[in-house]
């Protein structure tokens, strides 16, 4: 069964709960920055384990020092769904052990 698609009200209510995250398009984005490339592809790695984890993946891309997660639902035409607030808050849970802001 696909997983409904947010309103504009949740998911407005649930960015105020996730800082940095914004809506673009049909997806939620966060760009964070990290003191290095190894900081930032162990970031990588760690949300990729956390992607597997709930089953959930993200346009994930690792740059020099950034790193960059677009996401959105797939099997809700590409719409926001809780899903995608729960992988991002998974996400913000453990930014900062890698020194990302």
């Amino acid at each position: 069964m696909p997983t409904e698609p947010l309103s504009a009200d949740e998911v407005g209510a649930g960015l105020r709960e996730l800082p940095g995250w914004q809506l673009d398009g049909d997806r939620i984005v966060r760009t964070y920055q990290l003191p290095s490339h190894f900081a930032a592809a162990a970031f990588t790695l760690h949300i990729a384990r956390i992607q597997d984890d709930l089953d959930h993946h993200s346009d994930l891309t690792l740059s020099y020092h950034t790193v960059r997660l677009a996401v959105h639902t797939h099997d809700a035409g590409g719409a926001v769904t809780a899903k995608d607030l729960t992988l991002a808050g998974r996400v913000e849970a453990v930014a900062p052990g890698h020194g990302a802001r």
